[in-house]
């Protein structure tokens, strides 16, 4: 899901200064090198995204948890197709409850860091020291570049062989809609129609959207399939956030928790989401500096 930006990693350059005070007095070479290591570390802030997209990027840990999810529930498949009152929708996103046997099956797929991999953008926000915006966004998206995400592929194809559509609900606006195709299609996920994606900003009749909240397109959807499965990374790639507080996510995620690895499937995403900004009262007018700071009163330290 794109739409809430950055999150929390680490980048500590206390490690740097660990690693000189260990050096031995009689390497003056490596003495000399830890002092400008010393010094580019106090020109370069630590970025809160550096570990987060790294990770993404570079461990078999990410590759791992994300192949776990697709493949699980690729493995559910069969099974979902054939209980015809399974729904991967809420009731309240469901404007024909209890009469959905005779609809056409799908899965409902988020974009960005769920089927797409955007981290290619994030590197150049933490190279840049530079903060999300439309405009860069635009331009990354028009690109093209962006990555499946491991296990998505095989996971999609498995799904239209079996006749099932696959949507794409995304926080993507729609005038991104073409080289958003352009980019599922050349990753090879399955594109059955320029239909099948539902960006921000889809008029739904009868439904009033709030934000970026996707529950109007989920019961757009809702209207022609039977739901299947819905995957994201984002707790609002499945379920309406009416309030952003932590306390209300944890309220959402125990009403909800049972659904998650049957109905609805959460991949991996560290690198942002709704529930950075639910830390800071969702106002990213504060200085980054006061958010950073407001996410570090946030740490648990077990009472130390």
């Amino acid at each position: 899901m794109r739409h809430s930006l950055l999150a929390t990693s680490l980048l500590a350059a206390a490690l740097s200064l660990a690693g000189c005070k260990s050096m031995p007095p009689e390497a003056p070479q490596a003495d000399a090198r830890a002092t400008s290591v010393e010094a580019g570390a106090a020109d370069s802030p630590a970025d809160d995204n550096l570990n987060a997209v790294l990770w993404v990027q570079t461990s078999a840990e990410y590759r791992a948890a994300a192949e776990t999810v697709y493949r699980a529930a690729a493995d559910q498949l069969d099974a979902a197709l054939a209980d015809v009152r399974r729904d991967a929708l809420v009731p309240s996103e469901r404007d024909n409850a209890g009469d959905t046997a005779h609809l056409k099956p799908a899965v409902i797929m988020d974009i960005d860091e769920t089927v797409l991999d955007n981290s290619p953008y994030q590197a150049r926000l933490v190279r840049d020291q530079a903060q999300y915006s439309d405009p860069s966004w635009d331009l990354w998206v028009a690109e093209k570049k962006a990555r499946a995400v491991p296990g998505v592929i095989d996971f999609a194809k498995a799904a239209a062989a079996k006749g099932v559509t696959i949507l794409y609900i995304s926080n993507r606006a729609v005038h991104l809609k073409d080289a958003t195709l352009a980019n599922l299609k050349a990753v090879g996920m399955p594109v059955a129609n320029d239909e099948v994606f539902l960006g921000l900003g889809t008029t739904v009749p009868g439904c009033e959207q709030h934000g970026s909240e996707k529950n109007c397109r989920r019961r757009l959807a809702g209207r022609e399939y039977r739901v299947l499965m819905q995957f994201g990374d984002q707790l609002g790639d499945f379920v309406e956030v009416a309030d952003n507080t932590p306390t209300a996510r944890t309220a959402l995620l125990e009403e909800y928790g049972d659904w998650f690895g049957e109905r609805w499937w959460m991949l991996p995403n560290p690198t942002y989401g709704g529930w950075e900004p639910a830390l800071f009262d969702n106002d990213w007018a504060l200085p980054r500096s006061e958010r950073r700071e407001i996410k570090r009163e946030a740490l648990d330290y077990a009472n130390q």
